[in-house]
């Protein structure tokens, strides 16, 4: 079965970005729904990430399919932060005694609060984590001087900017109005501010957009010393600006992917996974151990893990129904249950494992992986189609991706998908 996937996949190498396992199109409404005391009482609670979900942005770019609205007014970000504390409460009484090793804020886009709300925000992840690395989501609009300095005040370690291109009008193709400008100014204030990382987000494939283009953005990134970069295919979802234009994305982007790898890695990066890039020797703290660690999330759009049940609100993209969801979140009173999840059984735990581990450059540590679940992944998944292809490689101690097979992520992760997880997410219905 997974050879037919991957050659279903193989022709469209950037469907989708395989960030987490479930996709959140797989979960579903929890009936009964559990309540948070009892998902957590068996959990080890000993070095939780912590996660803040802030769903507002100062607009919404071409090929964004985060849960987020545009144009949120003062008193609806004052609402949802008061929610934001009911829902701390509730956690946190669930929770009992746990410790923290990591947080970030993400979105949207946190700095789209102001400065006093970002204290607010800070203040409610320090009941949680004090002290703890935080890496917190900006944009150039939004990396004001005032913001940043609230950040670095709590603490914060690492900034991970939304740059995509610094080319004025690719920029506009992908339907995000910024200056070239702005964005070296906004560059320069979060490197006055003195946090440990700066990491650039770019993206490749964008209308137009040609291998010298792409490496004039990787040029101008590089200028600021990045400790990390972020290389994005430019993905084109259901009900985003650019899914409703009727265009071919992806003749050129595995060309412009290995065009970026390629000029990263000479420029002395280390390759994390197929999108991250690291300088050696440097990083904020803030990395999640996604197949072991638990993961506490709040906020409307955000996903909490144990390793038998993964939970979060409802999901949506289309701005009536994202604005719904948020406006049912800052009405609500109750957070003591899970209501939207999907339940582990041992098949998907390994699954998740593996696809979490494989899509890393380090790879899949079998012996960590033969601990965890009482056998060897290449017994457990069918991982030989993609040796043939020259995707794998096998040693005794690690299952590793070749650069080509990093290359091919996208395709990878799909294929290890359980049938009851393509299932569902086939049936699900965007909105």
């Amino acid at each position: 079965m997974t050879a037919e996937l991957i050659d279903r996949t193989t022709s469209d190498v950037y469907r989708s970005y395989v960030y987490a396992y479930p996709h959140k199109t797989a979960y579903r409404p929890l009936d009964p729904a559990p309540s948070l005391a009892d998902v957590w009482a068996d959990e080890a609670r000993d070095a939780l990430f912590l996660y803040l979900h802030v769903p507002f942005c100062e607009m919404r770019c071409g090929f964004c399919n985060l849960f987020t609205r545009t144009g949120a007014p003062d008193e609806l970000t004052r609402a949802y932060l008061d929610a934001l504390d009911r829902q701390a409460d509730a956690v946190a009484a669930a929770l009992g005694p746990a410790t923290f090793a990591t947080a970030a804020f993400g979105g949207g886009t946190p700095t789209y609060l102001t400065a006093p709300e970002l204290d607010r925000l800070c203040r409610i992840a320090g009941r949680f984590a004090p002290g703890v690395p935080l890496g917190v989501e900006t944009s150039p609009a939004t990396a004001t001087t005032d913001r940043l300095a609230v950040l670095a005040e709590h603490g914060a370690t690492r900034i991970s900017i939304g740059v995509q291109s610094f080319l004025d009008e690719e920029a506009r193709a992908a339907v995000r109005p910024q200056k070239r400008a702005e964005v070296e100014a906004a560059l320069g204030r979060i490197r006055a501010a003195g946090f440990d990382v700066l990491n650039i987000d770019l993206i490749y494939g964008i209308d137009g957009q040609t291998p010298a283009t792409w490496r004039q953005s990787l040029d101008a990134a590089l200028a600021w010393e990045p400790e990390e970069l972020y290389l994005y295919p430019l993905y084109v979802r259901p009900l985003t600006g650019l899914g409703r234009c009727a265009r071919d994305w992806d003749d050129h982007r595995l060309e412009l992917y290995r065009l970026g790898r390629d000029h990263l890695l000479a420029a002395g990066y280390e390759q994390v996974s197929m999108r991250m890039f690291r300088r050696p020797g440097t990083g904020g703290g803030t990395e999640y151990c996604c197949q072991t660690d638990g993961m506490v999330g709040l906020g409307a759009g955000a996903r909490s893990y144990t390793a038998a049940l993964h939970y979060s609100f409802e999901y949506a993209v289309e701005a009536r129904h994202v604005r719904a969801i948020i406006d049912d979140y800052v009405a609500a009173r109750d957070f003591t249950t899970a209501r939207v999840g999907f339940a582990l059984d041992e098949d998907e735990r390994r699954r998740r494992h593996a696809v979490q581990s494989l899509l890393q450059a380090a790879g899949l540590d079998r012996a960590a992986y033969r601990a965890r679940f009482g056998g060897d992944a290449a017994d457990h998944l069918d991982l030989a189609p993609f040796a043939e292809r020259g995707w794998l490689t096998e040693t005794p101690d690690v299952l590793r991706l070749t650069p080509e097979g990093l290359a091919h992520s996208d395709a990878i992760g799909p294929a290890l998908f359980s049938p009851r997880v393509r299932a569902l997410m086939d049936a699900y219905e965007a909105r």
